[in-house]
């Protein structure tokens, strides 16, 4: 299994698991700047690890991201329809 690193050292498996790269991006931004980061540092923190990814890996990620994006947009539709069911 291949690992990339993010600008911080931090390494990341690259086993296909979205969420991974997205609690090591939480956890090296977010956790170490708390809300004082911003939209480029984090566009910047992203690029650097898709850079370093080959094309089936940027190809694998995608697909899984698209699926995560389309499941939680899927549920907030639902949920705005429960809502209006419901009247809250």
């Amino acid at each position: 299994m291949r690992t990339i690193k993010t600008t911080t050292g931090a390494t990341l498996a690259l086993d296909g698991d979205l969420l991974a790269v997205m609690e090591t991006l939480y956890k090296e931004l977010t956790g170490q700047h708390g809300l004082d980061r911003s939209f480029e540092q984090m566009m910047q923190e992203i690029q650097h690890l898709v850079e370093q990814m080959t094309e089936e890996d940027r190809r694998a990620y995608l697909v899984e991201s698209l699926f995560l994006n389309t499941v939680t947009y899927e549920n907030e539709k639902l949920g705005a329809y429960m809502r209006k069911l419901t009247g809250n």
